[in-house]
């Protein structure tokens, strides 16, 4: 009977998908071309079967988990972009009686305020005491790099940081993520500094030690954590954070961004391998190139190898895992004499991103023929959906950007649902 049941809705869902609140609506921009949003697939598609079977298991079954890695420089670092892709994936459950169930956690993340620079804007950051960052931007970063590509570190034992999974300028779109297990990455140097777990009462929860990591579980889903130092002497060093729930079905959405991070940058990042094993992404949504391509000695040749050179890295952890180009957005340059003018690599850098889906069996998500093509970048500025630096979007361009990769996602996985209902 329950067989027989999951098999009418595995029919229906194409139906269920098209009139539930599954696409998100889109305004009207006469300067964009979204009807170009779609993703493009100009080599092998099949690590996205793998992708979107999970994901019928997780909407269809309430089984099993889906990984997304959202990976690239200040676009992912402001974490806008990422929280609205979280916010629409996680609200599929709707239509699928699965609500309560398709958050498995925020995923990973890195504490950046602690930095000294910008939080990402799904959750809040506390500091007490002394940190000094190490960044992968810097060509000899000080501190061994994970997948984060940043690092904090103490020798204050009285140092200590509170982690919030509250939104910055909440929206009503927001999906509240809680954890019950949450994994400290990093290391101590010349001490006893360890990280612990302090409660609400004061009391302290030790984790247990792993390769260069502390496991910390708690009993009930947690909003909110204070991660403090036990010990007296040496280092302390932090290079990431992943939370999750330990049993439960559904999605996570981590995002990984560095200010001013490129391919480059994230060769440095010595334990990037160790770190991507606890993500384990089915779906890789590769947006590092915007700062590559910002200077005049941008060579497509180079920064195809550097990628296939990042592509290498997280195969060796998901040989399944599908790829996801995302091209850079339409960006402007600026000089004294020139004042802001048009970044002509643009279309030099959406060429390689096309051949890199092609050589690499990835689907390419063209945001830069979608945002209107070059010289777009001022007509998102005049409507209040790019900064006046003319690289970066405000809330609201990101928002939509963060929807129109959903959209385009969700159709290629009707596309699937209905090839596989016949």
């Amino acid at each position: 009977m329950k067989k027989a049941l999951l098999t009418v809705l595995f029919l229906m869902t194409p139906f269920l998908l098209m009139s539930q609140p599954a696409f998100k609506a889109l305004p009207e921009l006469s300067f964009a071309s979204l009807d170009r949003n779609h993703i493009i697939f100009e080599g092998d598609s099949s690590s996205f079967d793998s992708f979107f079977a999970k994901l019928d298991s997780v909407c269809l079954k309430g089984e099993g988990r889906v990984n997304i890695l959202h990976l690239g420089g200040s676009h992912v670092q402001g974490g806008t972009m990422t929280r609205q892709l979280r916010n629409d994936l996680l609200s599929m459950g709707r239509g699928f009686g699965q609500a309560d169930t398709m958050d498995a956690g925020p995923g990973f993340l890195f504490p950046f305020s602690a930095a000294k620079t910008n939080n990402p804007s799904h959750f809040k950051t506390r500091t007490e005491g002394s940190w000094k960052a190490s960044r992968c931007i810097q060509k000899e970063p000080s501190a061994v790099l994970g997948l984060s590509g940043m690092a904090i570190s103490t020798s204050d034992p009285q140092s200590s940081l509170k982690l919030v999974m509250e939104p910055r300028n909440r929206v009503e779109d927001d999906v509240t993520t809680s954890f019950d297990r949450m994994t400290v990455l990093g290391y101590s140097r010349a001490g006893n500094l360890t990280p612990i777990v302090v409660g609400e009462s004061g009391d302290t929860i030790p984790g247990t030690a792993g390769d260069s990591c502390w496991v910390f579980r708690f009993p009930e889903p947690q909003d909110s954590v204070r991660i403090a130092l036990a010990g007296d002497k040496g280092e302390f060093t932090l290079t990431g954070i992943f939370l999750d729930r330990a049993a439960s079905c559904g999605i996570t959405v981590s995002g990984v961004g560095v200010n001013g991070a490129g391919l480059l940058s994230y060769s440095r990042c010595v334990d990037f391998e160790r770190d991507l094993e606890l993500v384990r992404p089915d779906l890789a949504i590769l947006a590092v190139g915007i700062n590559d391509a910002s200077g005049p000695s941008f060579s497509a040749d180079v920064f195809k190898e550097r990628y296939k050179a990042l592509i290498a890295r997280l195969k060796s952890v998901n040989p399944d895992c599908a790829l996801l180009f995302v091209t850079n957005n339409d960006s402007y340059r600026r000089s004294r004499k020139r004042g802001y003018y048009v970044n002509q690599n643009g279309p030099k850098a959406r060429q390689a991103f096309l051949e890199l889906g092609r050589e690499c069996g990835g689907g390419v998500w063209d945001q830069f023929e979608i945002m209107g093509g070059l010289e777009s970048m001022k007509k998102w500025e005049s409507a209040g959906l790019a900064r006046k630096d003319k690289v970066h979007f405000t809330d609201d361009g990101y928002f939509l950007l963060g929807d129109l990769l959903y959209n385009a996602l969700m159709e290629k996985y009707v596309e699937h649902l209905n090839r596989n209902s016949l």
